[in-house]
């Protein structure tokens, strides 16, 4: 199939992870993808990875936080392709894993700048491009932590949280403009974020991940391609109807 024939879309975190299954996904549906990170070799092995294979694809550098490098990148998207339709905000970080009263300012603020200002500025500088497009499709990576919590990583929590909410109103704001924004939450995925976690937890890896397979009805953590078809499906026109959505993808485990 191509179902995003004649798209173009960029995809923030996208070097690795879930990001990087989502670029790969999107470019063998037909979108030219802009691959934004600041993992420079990893996004430009995936683009020229992409290239082989056929499809469209260029690695940018970006720092979320950077709101004018924000601006910057997506008008040279937008100029390199042609045009923007669709922005998958994936790019987030999970911060230090302590309680709220052992938090510095400085610890939750680098999360909310990531996590959250970083939703903000692509959000603000891609809609521009997307009225110009006719409309298009914007997909923010919560989190089944934006729906429910834990005991750790608060700051985490907290921004997760934060962008389930943008992501409605933002839906509301737009839906005239045929700008759809939807959310996606994941359950736990084996990517580098969760397998620096497990690192960080002093426990052995494999019986972190082995302790996080059981807690999923369905025995098993995610894979990166899991979460990836699900962002797919609300980028591409057969998600025509649905905005201010919420896509939970955790087998099962908010179901419990």
């Amino acid at each position: 199939m191509a179902r995003l024939t004649h798209k173009v879309a960029i995809v923030t975190g996208g070097s690795h992870g879930i990001g990087a299954a989502t670029c790969a996904m999107m470019a063998r549906e037909g979108a030219a993808v802009a691959i934004a990170d600041i993992l420079d070799e990893d996004g430009e092995r995936l683009a020229q990875s992409i290239e082989s294979g056929g499809g469209r694809a260029h690695y940018w550098n970006l720092d979320v936080t950077d709101e004018a490098a924000v601006k910057r990148v997506l008008g040279e998207v937008a100029d390199e392709f042609g045009k923007l339709d669709i922005l998958v905000n994936n790019a987030g970080i999970a911060g230090e894993n302590k309680a709220t009263d052992e938090l510095s300012a400085e610890e939750w603020d680098e999360v909310m700048n990531v996590n959250v200002r970083g939703v903000f500025f692509c959000t603000k500088h891609a809609i521009p491009h997307l009225r110009r497009a006719g409309g298009g499709a914007i997909v923010n990576l919560s989190s089944i932590y934006g729906i429910i919590s834990a005991q750790d990583i608060p700051a985490y929590h907290a921004s997760k949280g934060a962008v389930r909410l943008m992501t409605k109103t933002d839906a509301l704001t737009y839906a005239k403009e045929r700008i759809r924004v939807n959310s996606v939450h994941p359950g736990f995925i084996w990517t580098p974020l969760v397998e620096d976690l497990a690192r960080r937890s002093g426990e052995d890896v494999e019986a972190f991940r082995s302790s996080l397979d059981e807690r999923h009805p369905i025995g098993h953590v995610g894979e990166p391609d899991d979460i990836a078809a699900g962002i797919l499906y609300l980028a591409s026109d057969e998600a025509k109807f649905v905005t201010g959505s919420e896509l939970v993808i955790d087998g099962g485990y908010t179901a419990q």
